[in-house]
């Protein structure tokens, strides 16, 4: 059979090395500007040091609408003429919704595993709903990744972003965009992070295990940027935007019992398995959660079983591509599971 695909790169400067974060006055300069506004989940240390027009240090989970309007308010106070986020899904979110509406360039400084910092995608929440966009306006114009501001990553949010970012590689396997330059990205992600996390659980300060995990985020972003994502995702941003759970302990639990009800995509389940070396797919990345210490239930985050039929009725109000049907069913009882923290069979 000829080989035949569509790929379409995504437009990107990446600076990734050690110390890189000491560059950000020189991107800033690169991009013609001169009056850059720091975006931050808290207020990081990098952002006081930085001659920026303002900085914003209330960027919150879920990238909530009405945030967005204080923030947006500040920027345009300020007359900025570029955005620098600093943190993690939180701060890169937000400063995507202000490029949303403002087309002002981004810097992102990446310091969790969690991807977006690579992607066209935003997710808002409004009303108790998390809707997804993408735009090409909202993908960073530079991504700066720092290992040396990884290492302070506390050990809990270490394990689940990037496990977090795992998500991203599995569900590009079996994405109907998927690609062989897609397909290589998601199996190095997967062999990266599944060295590198084991690794980091014993010795946090490893800047080797931290340079190959934020690399593997790196390649996992590519994959969330490139490709549609599937059923993971989908029960991912009803459990987090409707039941407020936390992003990317969400994606931890949920995993292997979105990959155990998609395993009829054998050739990506055989893909999983490999690069993390593990004899089936969903078993193995449940394993590697558990070594790892991961939450391992939807009930440990607080998730309410009363609210578990209103999560399979979001979850499947509309259609979307997934390798095996998506029926309310199906989904109700990979959601009881996942909630009982039973193992994915």
């Amino acid at each position: 059979m000829t080989l035949a695909f569509t790929y379409t790169a995504l437009p990107a400067r990446v600076v990734f090395a050690e110390g890189s974060s000491a560059q950000l006055g020189a991107e800033v300069t690169r991009l013609g500007c001169t009056r850059p506004f720091v975006i931050a989940g808290a207020r990081h240390t990098l952002a006081a040091k930085l001659a920026a027009v303002g900085i914003f240090g209330d960027a919150t989970m879920h990238t909530p609408v009405d945030v967005t309007v204080r923030a947006l308010a500040e920027v345009h106070a300020a007359n900025a003429d570029c955005l620098i986020a600093i943190g993690g899904g939180s701060a890169i979110g937000l400063a995507k919704a202000i490029a949303l509406r403002t087309d002002l360039p981004q810097i992102v400084v990446p310091t969790t595993y969690a991807g977006s910092e690579a992607t066209p995608i935003l997710g808002q929440t409004e009303h108790g709903m998390k809707t997804t966009i993408r735009d090409l306006r909202v993908l960073p114009e530079v991504i700066v990744y720092d290992v040396a501001l990884s290492s302070t990553l506390p050990r809990a949010l270490t394990v689940t972003s990037g496990l977090n970012a795992m998500a991203h590689a599995v569900e590009a396997l079996y994405s109907p965009d998927v690609n062989p330059v897609i397909t290589a990205f998601a199996e190095q992600s997967l062999a990266a992070l599944a060295h590198a996390l084991p690794i980091l659980v014993e010795s946090l300060d490893d800047r080797d295990a931290r340079a190959e995990a934020l690399f593997g985020a790196w390649t996992a972003g590519t994959c969330l940027g490139s490709v549609g994502m599937a059923l993971h995702h989908k029960l991912c941003h009803t459990l987090g935007g409707s039941f407020d759970l936390p992003h990317s302990e969400t994606h931890s639990v949920v995993l292997p019992y979105a990959v155990a009800y998609n395993a009829v995509a054998t050739d990506a389940m055989a893909r999983i398995a490999r690069a993390i070396g593990a004899v089936d797919a969903p078993s193995g990345l449940r394993a590697l959660a558990t070594k790892l210490g991961a939450p391992l239930s939807l009930r440990e985050l607080g998730m309410p079983e009363t609210g578990l039929d209103r999560a399979a009725e979001l979850a499947t109000a509309a259609p979307y591509p997934n390798p095996r049907a998506i029926e309310r069913g199906p989904i109700r009882e990979l959601l009881g599971k996942a909630w009982a923290g039973e193992w994915p069979l």
